[in-house]
């Protein structure tokens, strides 16, 4: 992975037994022998482009355990690799490559094909170059830095008791930031990681017959995933997964109505709430007590990581000591080293602080509980309304699958709120019902005016959060409610 420790552990493992099983994808499944011979045939494809020193390489992240092993490759040929997005657009990857100084594209099976970039920054020692989802304008080349990562693998493998003989579930796209745990933590500590299928990550039936056919010691996902199993394992009135030790949440908000699901499908699991973000991984953590949850009606991020430091910063720029609300700040020993761009990183790093643009609350007895994000602030006749407020709110009507909260410019209010929402199957409320639920606990301006009811499962990004900007595009020629 992103280190020259790593190789080495991985090295290690290759020695002593090359033998155990390292990836698994369907029906096929490396050893960790095996995956080193494919890493170092990698490595020679590398070496033998003649690259300046300190030049990096661009791997588009379709993810599969030979992808896997030319990333391993390019690192112990003392590449910088650029993983983005296998569906990224081909003008824009021809752009981030340029930036970057990538020369070349690789993929398994195919010769190198250049990219006509030109010489980029002189980059030192082998890492990974992550992009960010780039929802707005070109996406952010995140660089992970070597002392980060280390001590990111060694506090995820303690934590989550990952070592040989351990097998993980990945979930998440090989280019997003989970990966550091799911995959490269688990090869670092010589355990196993079933792969699962990107092109059926949101495919209940299969991600339940993944988990049956390889049980797993550690889950990590999104709520997605939490979403699409509990359904599966429901149809199919299947039995729980009692061999998973740990569960983790991550990258998005747990809706309370699902977690309520989750001890039913990992019965003799501990729960995990993760909170972090591709620029600093991983930052706070909250052991997750389900009664205790749904009796205070939020589940909290918890409380900052051993050696991360957090701030609460309002909205005067003033620190807020104790208990409050304001925007998370953090400082952390797993950061990146910043942006490529120096200007993005002088913006977003203050003192050592990455500004993360979440807004948290923190309550009189230290815990933190993520309120949205400052971007989701909109004016709605001239107050200000959260949309993931309003999004938590509808989710906790027993009645509600899952829900988005979209703003529709209005030349009179400024904003009116449209929720798109999926109810669950036999369900008949209506937009006066949920409407009501809502009154109870919003401000009236915070109330949607337009509800939609889909049948569908709304569309998600490859992260697997809601895609908004496709809600966005098809409008409101579905609703059915206004």
């Amino acid at each position: 992975m992103p280190s020259e420790a790593f190789l080495r552990t991985f090295s290690e493992r290759v020695s002593s037994e090359p033998g155990a099983p390292a990836l698994v994808q369907g029906d096929v499944l490396l050893t960790y022998g095996e995956l080193a011979e494919l890493a170092a045939a990698a490595r020679a494809v590398v070496t033998g482009l003649g690259l300046p020193d300190g030049a990096a390489v661009c791997v588009p992240a379709a993810k599969s355990p030979a992808v896997i092993a030319l990333v391993i490759g390019c690192l112990q040929a003392g590449r910088r690799v650029f993983l983005p997005s296998p569906d990224l657009g081909a003008e824009v990857l021809a752009e981030l490559c340029e930036r970057i100084g990538c020369a070349y594209l690789l993929e398994p099976g195919r010769p190198p094909r250049p990219t006509g970039a030109g010489p980029g920054p002189e980059w030192t020692g082998p890492g990974l170059l992550l992009a960010t989802s780039g929802s707005t304008g070109l996406p952010k080349t995140v660089v992970l830095s070597e002392s980060g990562v280390d001590g990111f693998l060694a506090w995820a493998a303690d934590r989550f008791d990952i070592g040989p003989g351990t097998t993980v579930l990945n979930h998440a796209p090989l280019n997003f930031d989970l990966c550091l745990l799911d995959i490269w933590t688990t090869l670092h500590a010589g355990g196993r990681v079933v792969l699962v299928e990107q092109d059926k990550a949101a495919n209940g039936t299969y991600l339940r017959d993944v988990c049956t056919r390889h049980p797993v010691d550690v889950v990590q996902a999104v709520p997605m995933f939490y979403r699409l199993l509990a359904d599966a394992n429901d149809a199919a009135g299947a039995a729980a997964f009692t061999g998973v030790k740990h569960v983790i949440f991550t990258g998005d908000a747990m809706p309370l109505n699902l977690l309520g699901r989750v001890p039913g499908l990992f019965p003799a699991a501990r729960l995990w709430n993760v909170y972090g973000c591709t620029e600093t991984n991983d930052t706070f953590l909250h052991e997750v007590d389900v009664a205790e949850a749904v009796a205070r009606g939020a589940l909290p991020i918890g409380r900052p990581i051993d050696g991360v430091t957090a701030r609460i910063v309002d909205r005067s720029g003033a620190v807020v000591p104790h208990a409050g609300s304001g925007e998370l700040e953090v400082d952390s020993p797993f950061r990146a080293h910043g942006y490529l761009d120096p200007e993005l990183t002088a913006r977003k790093w203050r003192d050592g602080f990455y500004r993360t643009g979440d807004l948290v609350t923190r309550d009189e007895h230290g815990l933190v509980f993520l309120a949205g994000r400052d971007d989701f602030h909109v004016k709605v006749r001239g107050v200000r309304t959260n949309l993931q407020e309003v999004e938590q709110v509808i989710q906790q009507h027993e009645d509600v699958a899952e829900a988005v909260v979209l703003a529709v410019p209005d030349e009179v209010a400024g904003h009116r709120l449209r929720a798109v929402v999926r109810r669950r199957p036999g369900s008949s409320l209506d937009s006066i019902r949920l409407r009501v639920h809502c009154a109870a606990r919003l401000p009236k301006t915070a109330v949607p005016t337009a509800v939609e009811f889909v049948d569908r499962e709304l569309p998600r990004t490859s992260t697997g959060k809601v895609d908004r900007r496709a809600l966005n595009t098809t409008g409101e020629r579905n609703r059915v409610v206004d």
